[in-house]
């Protein structure tokens, strides 16, 4: 089956991760088909639906930054790229592209697969992650969870 580059459409036949958060394959290409993992990869990359619409919000230049870095980090570890924020089961995907700090927050699921789940998007403004966004990634978690327990029963 073709693939189809992230940037272009969304996922139209999602594998059912959960209802909210479709497998895209994690070389940042879209497959309605099996995800492959590649041999070098320490983890999936699994996209909410609002963080692809920050993705695509992006300019060509900085979605491809922004794709670049994620792809890196898949496979090296790198904490300008990818870091656990302090206090918290959150992570973020650093870009920094043209001074604009991008970010995208995550969180790990290592249940049945090492997935990296990616919540929302924004562009970073201040020192400090706000806390809104981190709350905001919490709650994402969170419900990724419960619908995930509900989903096994």
């Amino acid at each position: 089956m073709p693939l189809t580059s992230l940037w272009d459409k969304k996922l139209e036949k999602p594998q059912k991760k959960s209802k909210n958060f479709p497998i895209l394959e994690s070389n940042l290409y879209i497959c309605s088909a099996k995800v492959h993992k590649r041999m070098n990869e320490r983890f999936k990359v699994v996209y909410s639906d609002e963080a692809l619409d920050f993705i695509n919000s992006l300019p060509q230049k900085a979605k491809d930054k922004v794709a670049y870095n994620i792809s890196k980090s898949m496979v090296i570890t790198d904490n300008e790229l990818f870091k656990k924020l302090e206090g918290t089961e959150i992570w973020e995907f650093r870009t920094l592209y043209n001074n604009i700090k991008y970010r995208l927050l995550a969180f790990w699921d290592t249940e049945e697969d090492t997935l990296v789940i990616a919540t929302h998007g924004f562009i970073k403004k201040t020192q400090k992650t706000p806390a809104k966004e981190i709350a905001k990634a919490e709650a994402m978690r969170k419900e990724y969870f419960n619908d995930k327990k509900l989903e096994k029963k």
